[in-house]
């Protein structure tokens, strides 16, 4: 790092408040609370679940709506025009989640867990599960585009509900009996599914544009986002930190009760994340995206919605099952991973993208 790069980089840090800067830290300690909590509370797991939003547990569900409720309402919905018009970002995100990144988590499951069956399907449901909620915060941390993450969340979103249990039965059922591997039922819900959508993005959604809407008319753009979004902006942050508590203290247990399964299904999982992302970044900087929109498409594409992926597979499976503690294990590596590759986006930012306009309204 040159000593302009390292002037830059102190500038932007100081420029972080100081739940921003250290970030990791409260992920991370977040990760540890909820753990404890759900290893030394009796019960603590069956009261959390004992209320639910579809097939996800009320606390993490409030959890989900608070974090994503502050990004959306940053969204500006008069520019999504520019992302829709973008055919190479939009067709590129559609061949990222539903082409490329299924087929990768396939391979890499069946590579480094040939012998756990369990583990190897719950791994492939994540793998088809895309991410609707902790993208949009990932792309506000690396300073992406807001209105390109709105548009392709809703867009992949909307062909999640068409496409999750044809993907599940072609790559659980179809594709293993042609390469003469083992194969694994895939009854998937689409009901399940579809309230999954509607609820995690759909209310947000609902209020980010209603709050900008309502808020720029009555007050003005230079208020609304000079005075209010601040106000309201930490709110991710905490929905964040509460979210990860309250989904580690529910599968603390199951965690923790087997550490080196843990180890296990971590290792596709991790090379997964880097491998989307790496390979999605580098596919924004080949079409020549700007950074803006290249995090944002390496962010959705690497991301994956594990709520999802562990509602579908402890109502599959049973809660007990291999595949549920192979979604659980998803966030426990998606989320150090994902903020470990936000600070690497600001860093090839800062490499690749000196003084470009594409990316001066995420200072």
């Amino acid at each position: 790092m040159t000593t302009t790069d390292r002037v830059v980089a102190g500038a932007v840090v100081r420029r972080l408040s100081f739940l921003d800067r250290y970030l990791a830290v409260w992920i991370v300690a977040a990760m540890v609370l909820g753990l404890l909590l759900g290893r030394v509370v009796p019960g603590l797991d069956d009261a959390l679940d004992a209320v639910k939003v579809g097939s996800v547990s009320l606390p993490i569900a409030i959890g989900l709506l608070l974090m994503m409720y502050p990004v959306l309402a940053k969204v500006r919905y008069t520019e999504t025009g520019r992302v829709t018009g973008d055919r190479r970002l939009l067709v590129a995100s559609l061949v990222l989640n539903w082409i490329i990144g299924p087929a990768l988590m396939f391979v890499l499951a069946w590579l480094l867990l040939p012998d756990l069956p369990e583990y190897r399907t719950g791994l492939v449901i994540v793998g088809l599960a895309r991410c609707i909620a902790m993208v949009l915060i990932w792309t506000d941390l690396s300073r992406g585009d807001r209105e390109a993450a709105a548009v392709l969340v809703a867009i992949n979103s909307v062909f999640q509900i068409v496409a999750f249990a044809a993907l599940g039965w072609f790559y659980l059922q179809t594709l293993p009996g042609w390469l003469g591997l083992q194969t694994a039922g895939a009854a998937f819900s689409i009901g399940a599914i579809a309230l999954s959508v509607v609820v995690f993005l759909g209310i947000p959604l609902v209020a980010g544009y209603l709050t900008r809407t309502i808020g720029e008319k009555t007050r003005g753009r230079t208020w609304y986002e000079d005075r209010f979004l601040p106000k309201i902006g930490p709110v991710a942050l905490y929905g964040l930190l509460f979210t990860i508590v309250m989904l580690f203290a529910l599968q603390g247990d199951a965690i923790t009760s087997a550490p080196l399964d843990v180890v296990w299904i971590a290792l596709p999982l991790l090379a997964y994340f880097v491998l989307m992302f790496g390979g999605s970044f580098a596919l924004g900087h080949r079409l020549r995206l700007g950074y803006a929109k290249t995090a944002t498409l390496a962010f959705t594409a690497a991301g994956n919605n594990f709520e999802l992926a562990i509602a579908i597979a402890i109502g599959t499976y049973g809660v007990t099952s291999g595949q549920a503690l192979a979604g659980v294990v998803g966030p426990l590596i998606e989320v150090p991973v994902l903020v470990a590759l936000v600070y690497v986006a600001l860093w090839a930012r800062r490499r690749y993208y000196p003084g470009r306009t594409d990316v001066g309204r995420y200072p």
